[in-house]
């Protein structure tokens, strides 16, 4: 039976392992700033289990699997990109965030809770199918999207990503699979330069949602209305987030100006949603988010407001 009073937190000291050069905005006191704004928050707090290379498998070839691990340096740092770096820790840190959402979508959907939130990095939105790029090394919510169908047998998940960046990585590992509807908000032009609204999938399963620099959160709630009713359409078992927080006015990344309650408005229509269509499942995963004062707080409403509606 559902445990419908708890949420859930995955996460994992060894995260804290993956140190890039400093002055990189994807660093370890992105977390810390996590953690200190959940401190206070009722949570089932668990381990994010190491990732078996399996389950790395259902979205990466071998071959990019084993570079990644061939890349990895005894001591100092490694570049994959000009962006994404690999320190002694980052593989093991990389597996964490990978199995912490494969962890919490098992136990969403034998019941243990509704909703989940996974405080793990690297981010994985970026990472294509035999590419790391953008801060990314493996594909964790495609992953976990994969074994959602695949392990759990589940007919259609969603996978919803508001980070200020277009998840060009999950598009391209989901993008011939019919099972799973894609959809990305982002600013445009922004890197990676992909995610124009004609980019739609092999089934027609992809919706973009470009949002100009500037048109702060009343321009994002005008295009996520109509988006949340094309998903209760495609009437999925289970809803995952890559829930970037890189939009906030604060942040040093982008521009798109939304505020903290953009954030919890854009959480509390997925949880509504969820409701209606798939017994309120929601699994979200942290992504990007670079001012930490702004990261923290809106980290703790999408939380809070996940809670609320559990």
């Amino acid at each position: 039976m559902t445990d419908i009073g708890r949420m859930l937190l995955f996460s994992h000291e060894d995260c804290l392992g993956h140190a890039e050069p400093p002055g990189h905005p994807e660093q370890a006191a992105r977390l810390m700033a996590v953690e200190r704004a959940l401190a206070g928050f009722d949570l089932d707090r668990r381990a994010a289990p190491l990732a078996g290379r399996s389950e790395v498998l259902r979205c990466h070839p071998a071959g990019y699997v084993a570079q990644v691990e061939a890349a990895v340096p005894a001591d100092g740092w490694s570049m994959l990109d000009g962006d994404t770096w690999l320190a002694p820790g980052s593989l093991t840190a990389a597996l964490r965030a990978v199995g912490g959402v494969c962890a919490a979508v098992d136990a969403v959907l034998v019941g243990e809770a509704k909703r989940a939130f996974i405080a793990c990095r690297p981010p994985g939105h970026h990472a294509e199918t035999a590419r790391a790029m953008g801060f990314c090394l493996f594909g964790s919510v495609a992953i976990a999207a994969k074994r959602a169908l695949d392990h759990h047998r589940l007919s259609r998940v969603a996978v919803l990503d508001f980070d200020v960046h277009h998840g060009n990585g999950t598009q391209d590992l989901l993008w011939d699979e019919s099972r799973a509807m894609f959809v990305s908000s982002h600013e445009m032009p922004l890197y990676p330069g992909t995610g124009a609204a004609r980019e739609t999938g092999a089934h027609g399963q992809v919706v973009n949602l470009p949002l100009r620099a500037g048109s702060g959160g009343a321009a994002m709630r005008a295009v996520w209305a109509p988006a949340l009713a094309r998903v209760r359409d495609f009437a999925p078992d289970l809803i995952l987030v890559s829930a970037g927080f890189d939009a906030h006015a604060d942040d040093p990344l982008a521009s798109l100006e939304w505020e903290v309650e953009d954030f919890r408005w854009l959480t509390a229509a997925i949880c509504d949603l969820a409701d209606q269509v798939c017994g309120g499942r929601v699994v979200s995963a942290l992504e990007g988010g670079y001012d930490l004062p702004a990261l923290g707080a809106s980290v703790a409403a999408h939380v809070d407001e996940m809670m609320r509606r559990a």
